[in-house]
């Protein structure tokens, strides 16, 4: 049997990665190729296209490589329908993948998406997009397989592959320490971190044992940061985020998939979300959903405070922080720990069983 697979970033390179090794443990001899990166490669792909031709960052960036990359993707569905798979999976990347799966659905190729894009929470209309592309939607989050029912698209949460690496914390002691988590695009940094470090001083005034921790994804922005923080006790480190959660009393953080990172681990956080005025005019009226923070979005309550655009300011954010360092956190500790128990599972293995059920209908 052979699958198809298109994972067009560095994100979907880890993702494709353990879907194919859970695919080889159940069937060793499928032949699995596609657009891969050195991760899949290693657990069996093989790879047809190079990911590092298609992960690319940035309007500027993604303008000049769109010639080559409208081309790529032509061969790509060139490709696949003349060598038919079995099935073909497109792993998260919706704009590139969804094209692709359209055509091969039209020419009679069985399609999957594994990891929805956030279509309940904004831009809902791409559900006629989806419907057209695939035959089957692999979720993270249990609420989206009912926006699925609801518009007759085949669906099935599988679970949350953040959840199967990261687990609640036991016996933390309180330390006052608090990290600051300002995203991870550079325009997201140079907006929020400002704000925080605003945040931190008026903190310090307040209690002088505070201490901060600021762990950056790359070394990109360090020298820019260092000039931020200066006069401030912040230690910068790089790609050690998940060990500084862990230790902290309270995280300042950017809304994102990062609100999931620290709600697993089990830490109270006050998040912030700011966007340039033409993109919050933008997004605010395509947003469905009527929380930012993904904890806030899976419990459907206001577990944490969410300061948004014009919210977020030193003062607003320095005020909800200290409200929670000084609060009893039990019963917030207890629904994190609810939301990492809801989306454990075994991800791959429940994607697997999927699209090989899907394979023999």
């Amino acid at each position: 049997m052979k699958i198809a697979i298109s994972a067009a970033e560095t994100s979907g390179d880890l993702l494709g990665s353990k879907l194919i090794q859970a695919l080889k443990a159940q069937h060793a001899s499928l032949q699995i190729e596609g657009l891969a990166g050195e991760k899949m490669q290693a657990a069996g792909c093989t790879q047809l296209w190079d990911q590092k031709q298609v992960n690319v960052m940035g309007f500027s960036e993604v303008l000049k490589k769109l010639p080559a990359l409208l081309r790529l993707r032509k061969t790509i569905i060139d490709y696949f329908s003349t060598h038919k798979p079995a099935v073909f999976i497109g792993v998260d990347a919706p704009d590139f993948n969804f094209v692709i799966e359209k055509k091969l659905k039209q020419r009679g190729v069985k399609t999957v998406h594994y990891i929805s894009p956030s279509v309940w929470a904004w831009r809902q209309s791409r559900i006629k997009k989806i419907k057209k592309s695939t035959d089957l939607v692999l979720c993270v989050f249990p609420f989206e397989v009912a926006f699925y029912q609801k518009n007759q698209q085949k669906a099935l949460f599988v679970g949350h592959p953040l959840a199967h690496s990261l687990s609640p914390r036991k016996n933390h002691s309180s330390n006052k320490n608090i990290v600051l988590m300002p995203g991870s695009r550079e325009s997201e940094i140079r907006r929020l971190l400002p704000e925080m470090l605003s945040a931190a001083r008026l903190m310090l005034e307040q209690d002088n044992e505070l201490s901060f921790n600021l762990p950056l994804a790359n070394e990109h922005l360090r020298t820019w940061v260092a000039q931020q923080v200066q006069g401030l006790a912040v230690t910068i480190s790089i790609g050690d985020a998940h060990q500084r959660i862990e230790q902290a009393d309270l995280v300042l953080v950017a809304s994102g998939t990062a609100t999931l990172e620290v709600a697993l681990i089990g830490v109270p956080m006050v998040v912030v979300y700011k966007l340039s005025a033409l993109s919050y005019f933008i997004v605010s009226r395509l947003l469905k959903s009527p929380y930012t923070a993904l904890p806030n979005v899976i419990a459907n309550q206001a577990l944490v405070p969410e300061l948004i655009q014009n919210e977020v300011n030193g003062a607003n954010i320095a005020e909800h922080a200290m409200q929670i360092l000084k609060a009893d956190n039990q019963a917030l500790i207890k629904e994190f720990n609810a939301i990492h128990a809801l989306l454990k599972h075994d991800v791959d293995d429940r994607a697997v069983t999927a699209i090989l059920d899907l394979v023999n209908e």
